[in-house]
């Protein structure tokens, strides 16, 4: 039996970087995914291994069961119904795993990845021989939930061979969990997701679990679903950013200019506010779906010029607003800003031939160029016969 998972990645429709200081923001699912892969294989005494491959890259990482039983066995587990967090101790004994693997220096970053599944393999499903694939959709450090998403379909997956989840086997195409399990897997996916990024705020891995949309504020997270289809248009700039300097610099500048930047960082808030409920109105005819269209358009360019206020803006972001806005086209930065990817609302009735003149222009810029649909499913699985 092989088992599928795929776990989609994310968007920030408005609200980054403000969010840090108490305002509202609104996230996303996108219909680019992360395939994970799992084949049980039979024991044998000869060459029991467990082996992860990331096809995408052309790298492969194999250990012996036994080897992995050796050094993780003081762990305890598996223990898939209950997520825990890796403790030091623990962390220090894969991590002698992982160096064993001699990851390549120019794929380093990559190291925390493998920390992350060999973790959750061994705590969910303990000390089994198995062939794990990994495939993706999504670009990778381009501030669309890449890590959190594989996170997501590695915990999916693992918990669909184990005995913790209630799935019918026999059911095909793609399957969603049930609310527990929903619950239970964004655990695991969490966990993941703090052995590659330390402290993160579980907003990527929750939008990738459960899908659709949210609107966060301070730690509270309220779902929301949009009353019609969004398509964007992703365009990675291919610049990569520093986060944490990012986020640094707004905070000096706001050090600096208190009053201006609190009175920012309210009007960010209301956008997000206002985009939540235009999300949620009711969609009739194409007249109020443009009418929608038009209002989120004008929402994200607001949004955007705030972002420009706070200093996170970058001249290859620059670039494309300044390309799709040729086109009348309303686009705005997606996550911590300084490079990354830029988002670009394509309307219901907007020429495919226009959209094809955007990209050809963006991707002449050497930008890369991805068409999503915005809000759909989450985690995802499927199973069928080993060949």
């Amino acid at each position: 039996m092989e088992v599928k998972a795929r776990a989609p990645g994310k968007i920030i429709l408005s609200g980054e970087q403000a969010v840090v200081h108490g305002s509202t923001a609104v996230a996303a699912s996108i219909d680019l995914y992360t395939y994970v892969s799992i084949k049980i294989l039979p024991s044998t005494e000869n060459d029991d291994r467990l082996t992860l491959q990331l096809k995408d890259m052309a790298l492969a990482f194999s250990w012996p069961v036994g080897r992995i039983k050796e050094s993780l066995s003081s762990l305890g587990g598996p223990f898939p119904s209950t997520p825990t967090s890796c403790s030091t101790a623990s962390m220090k004994l894969i991590l002698a795993l992982v160096e064993e693997q001699n990851i390549p220096e120019a794929k380093i970053s990559l190291a925390s990845g493998v920390t992350a599944f060999l973790w959750l393999y061994t705590s969910i499903l303990g000390f089994k021989p198995a062939t794990v694939v990994v495939t993706s959709e999504l670009p990778l450090g381009s501030g669309l939930g890449s890590s959190a998403a594989l996170c997501v379909a590695f915990s999916a997956a693992l918990l669909a061979c184990s005995d913790s989840v209630n799935v019918d086997m026999k059911q095909q195409g793609w399957l969603i969990f049930g609310e527990s399990e929903l619950e239970l897997l964004n655990k695991w996916a969490f966990e993941g997701e703090k052995l590659i990024h330390g402290k993160p705020s579980g907003i990527d891995n929750t939008v990738s679990t459960y899908g659709n949309m949210i609107k966060f504020r301070s730690g509270n997270l309220t779902h929301i679903k949009s009353s019609m289809p969004l398509k964007m248009l992703i365009t990675n700039t291919k610049v990569g950013r520093n986060t944490k300097a990012l986020v640094a610099g707004v905070a000096e500048r706001t050090l600096r200019h208190p009053d201006a930047m609190n009175s920012v960082f309210n009007a960010v808030a209301s956008i997000s506010e206002e985009m939540a409920n235009v999300i949620q109105a009711p969609a009739l005819d194409d007249l109020s779906i443009t009418a929608k269209e038009e209002k989120l358009e004008e929402l994200m360019e607001m949004n955007q010029g705030l972002l420009q206020c706070m200093g996170v803006s970058h001249a290859s972001i620059e670039t494309v607003l300044q390309t799709t806005l040729k086109y009348k086209l309303a686009s705005k930065l997606t996550g911590a800003g300084g490079g990354g990817c830029v988002l670009t609302l394509l309307q219901t009735l907007l020429s495919g031939t226009i959209v094809h003149k955007v990209i050809a222009e963006l991707e002449s810029c050497g930008f890369q160029c991805l068409i999503a649909g915005i809000g759909g499913n989450g985690a995802e699985i499927c199973f069928s016969a080993s060949s």
